[in-house]
């Protein structure tokens, strides 16, 4: 199977050119420049409506930190429930509690708000105090299909040892590693070589001038899905 093709979008066009050059999911988000937060109601059903591929939306209330009181965790519930409402086919979520660990109990709520959807945990991962753990963590939960991660680090490509551990972690899981920040068109071949990731996601190093804030440039994800293919 060829490796799996997941592209931000921030608005219908971004879906659109994605979709069409070949992505396999969007990850429909907004403020790019904050690292994601949810999008409006409008926008989501906008996108869902656009395009035949999955639509997986961010629910992050804020940018401030990924440790959330409880009326940060009642807005994301609420949020869950409208992307669901909306047809979206995901949700992407992350929570940590402030000892660095997984919020056990919000990602709980949180799946029973989705309720049957599937669940990507975010880059909130890496900022969880131990990798591994972490991901232990997670695999208890069947509802969480994705955790997306750099490995820790400010980009995939300086951590790509820990990507192949976290890789070999959840072979044979319901969960799969979503290798993501910092991924070049140049680099991606021989990075899934290296690590063996069976999913990838791109956000800058497909858009206009590999700017985050830029459109996205539909050449850049068919010449991704094209490397893809071919590893």
């Amino acid at each position: 199977m060829s490796v799996l093709l997941e592209v931000i979008a921030t608005t219908v066009a971004d879906a659109r050119l994605a979709a069409q050059a070949g992505a396999d999911r969007l990850e429909l988000v907004t403020a790019m420049g904050e690292g994601g937060l949810t999008p409006s109601v409008g926008l989501i059903e906008a996108v869902v409506s656009a395009v035949d591929i999955p639509v997986n939306v961010i629910v992050r209330p804020h940018s401030r930190s990924f440790v959330y009181d409880a009326d940060d965790s009642a807005v994301m519930l609420r949020d869950v429930g409208a992307a669901k409402a909306a047809r979206a086919n995901g949700v992407v979520i992350g929570m940590l509690t402030q000892a660095g660990q997984i919020d056990r109990d919000t990602l709980a709520r949180a799946i029973d708000a989705a309720d049957g959807l599937a669940i990507t945990f975010h880059r909130a991962f890496d900022e969880a105090r131990d990798l591994q753990e972490a991901l232990d963590v997670l695999l208890e939960f069947e509802a969480v299909t994705n955790v997306l991660t750099s490995g820790g680090k400010a980009s995939v490509l300086d951590a790509q040892a820990t990507l192949g551990d976290l890789v070999r972690q959840a072979s044979g899981s319901h969960c799969t590693v979503l290798a993501g920040a910092g991924l070049t068109v140049d680099a991606v071949a021989g990075f899934v070589r290296a690590t063996q990731v069976q999913a990838v996601h791109f956000g800058s190093g497909v858009r206009v001038g590999g700017k985050g804030l830029a459109p996205v440039d539909a050449a850049r994800v068919a010449q991704v899905r094209a490397l893809l293919n071919a590893a």
